[in-house]
This record gives C-alpha cells, sequence and structure tokens, in this order.
C-alpha cells in the first residue's frame, strides 16, 4: 500500500488523521491549541506499524500483502481506541492509548512552554512524540523498562521527525540525570506514587498517573523542609497496565464485589472506589461508606504523598475517610 502508491496512501493518512481530530474535537477532549496542532501533525500510523485486533488473535500490519487488511490497519491506527502492540505470554504489556484519553491526560498536565517534561511508560513512543512537538525534543524524557520497547519507540520517533530521550530504565525511580521536571506522565497504572519522582520534581511541579481505574492529578510542594504531594482524582475513567519495575510494596488486591448485588458489585465508580480503599475496606465496608456517602464521584478522591506514608481520602485529607497506600519504591 504505501511502497505501490506513496501519495495516494500520504493522503489517506492525512484523511484519517483529521477525522480523528474532529471526533475528539467534537467529544470536548481537545481544546488547547498547543495540543490541537500536536495531534493534528504527529502520524499516529508511524507509531503502531502493526497491532493486535484483541489478545491471543491475530494482527493487522502496515505491510499486509491483502489491500483489504492493509486500509483496515490504517483505519484502526486513526480510530478512537487503544491498540495493544506488545502481547507477551498472552498478557498485554504495552499499547497505544486511546487517542481522546491522551488528550485529556495532556491538557490536565497543564504544561508551560520552557518546562521539563518526564514521561514513565514509553508505550509506542506516540505520547512521546506529542510532548515533543509541543516542548520540543530536548525538553522530553520517556523511560521504559523493557529494551524492545524502548527501542522500537526510539524508531518509531525517529521516522516521525522527533528525538526526545528514550531511556531504558526502571520506571519507579524516574531519571534523575535529565531533572529536575515540571511535570511528571505516567501511562501505567500506579500501585503507589514513588517518592524517587517526588524528588526530582521541581517545586510546584504536577504528576499525573492512573491509579485505580482513575487518574490522579497532584501538585508537588515543599512543606516544613520536606518534599510532599496532594491532589485529587480526575472525573474520568482509565485503564492502563501495571507498571512494572520496582514490586509494590504489599501484593495488589484486585477490586471484587463478592457477595454484593450484581448492579452494585459491577457498578463503575462503586469499582473505582474498592480498587482505592480494597487494602483497607472489605466490600461490605465500602459498599456501606459509598451508600452513606451518596455514592461519591471520582473527583471527591485524592491522594497525599509525604515522606514515608501516603494515604487516599474522601473530600479532605485529614477528614475521617483516609486509607494507608503502600509506601513508594
Amino acid at each position: 500500500m504505501q511502497d505501490a502508491h506513496p501519495d495516494r496512501f500520504a493522503v489517506a493518512a492525512a484523511e484519517e488523521r483529521k477525522a480523528m481530530v474532529r471526533g475528539i474535537v467534537a467529544h470536548g477532549d481537545l481544546r488547547d491549541p498547543h495540543w490541537l496542532a500536536a495531534f493534528e501533525q504527529v502520524p499516529r500510523h508511524l507509531f503502531v506499524p502493526y497491532y493486535y485486533v484483541s489478545v491471543g488473535t491475530g494482527r493487522l500490519w502496515c505491510e499486509d500483502p491483502d489491500p483489504d487488511r492493509r486500509a483496515q490497519w490504517l483505519q484502526g491506527a486513526y480510530a478512537d481506541g487503544a491498540l495493544a502492540t506488545r502481547i507477551q505470554n498472552g498478557e498485554l504489556i504495552s499499547s497505544s492509548s486511546q487517542p481522546s484519553l491522551m488528550a485529556r491526560m495532556l491538557e490536565a498536565l497543564d504544561v508551560r512552554d520552557g518546562q521539563r517534561v518526564l514521561e514513565i511508560g514509553a508505550g509506542s513512543g506516540y505520547n512521546a512524540a506529542l510532548l515533543a512537538h509541543r516542548l520540543g525534543d530536548d525538553a522530553v524524557t520517556t523511560v521504559d523498562l523493557d529494551p524492545e520497547i524502548t527501542e522500537s519507540a526510539r524508531r518509531h520517533l525517529a521516522a516521525a521527525g522527533y528525538r526526545p530521550a528514550v531511556i531504558t530504565g526502571d520506571g519507579a525511580r524516574g531519571w534523575p540525570p535529565r531533572g529536575p521536571y515540571d511535570r511528571i506522565i505516567a501511562t501505567c497504572t500506579l500501585p503507589c506514587v514513588p517518592q524517587a519522582w517526588l524528588d526530582q520534581c521541581t517545586s510546584d511541579a504536577v504528576i499525573l498517573a492512573p491509579f485505580a481505574t482513575g487518574l490522579i492529578t497532584l501538585r508537588v510542594r515543599e512543606e516544613a523542609h520536606e518534599r510532599c504531594a496532594e491532589g485529587r482524582f480526575l472525573h474520568t475513567p482509565a485503564y492502563f497496565v501495571p507498571l512494572r519495575g520496582a514490586p509494590p510494596p504489599q501484593p495488589a488486591r484486585p477490586p471484587h464485589g463478592r457477595g454484593l448485588p450484581r448492579r452494585i458489585a459491577e457498578n463503575e465508580l462503586f469499582r473505582f472506589m474498592l480498587a482505592l480503599t480494597g487494602a483497607t475496606l472489605d466490600p461490605r465496608e465500602a459498599l456501606s461508606l459509598w451508600q452513606r456517602e451518596r455514592r461519591p464521584e471520582r473527583e471527591r478522591f485524592g491522594i497525599t504523598v509525604r515522606a514515608g506514608r501516603q494515604w487516599a481520602w474522601l473530600d479532605d485529607p485529614a477528614g475521617p475517610y483516609a486509607w494507608p497506600l503502600p509506601d513508594g519504591p
């Protein structure tokens, strides 16, 4: 498709990209003109030369000899959905996130010209390209534990004309050589907030990360000569692969609602609260609190991180509803 008719392919890719951006804008997820320009100009298809239609099935590929499957690949590359890009032993370990969710996260990151960003989880490299388009290559560092992932991300970025720093390393430990950072964004779900990230931030930095099927936005600050962070969850749900690297201090307990009515156990907001408080509350305790507090939305929950301890809370960090989280690595 690309080799035989390069001009035709370029036109088709540009049209698919425009359609993707129109959909994101229409849904209200892309308002900042800087990010709008990035999504309009960064070619997502270069970052997903192949992807899996579903875990355990075949893949779509840019070089497929079947022109219909090549066309299907291109359309999928610009669909507003997550794409599985790496599967190991039947388990998803890397993906390209849903573009509209990426747009919401990047806008919530609230970057400014001249700021430096650390991305945890390189994935396909597409998010790093959007960041590099907005801030410049030198301002962006992306870290991933898997050398195959970083190598492919580096190739994809170069093909698209971007060269941020792509580091193979443990994202839970950040990357001090290129700090301090004004913003840290994670594209993997955290079991806890690593203290190393706070230590590598500037004062008043922002950390945005998936946590317990939600997105937490933390503002870093100095308080009594101590680096701490605090913030609330965004309203949007978010599902990402787990952070790999330094193991969590205690085993994660997946949310479940055994023994509860199905309509409650499958309620998306209730499952979020279970995931956030599951190490402390059993499902029936969580249900009692959830009903008593009128089924609280994500925005009423938050996280506080201080040296040696961190906790989740409802409404007020110092209020009656608080649950300890594992200490960061």
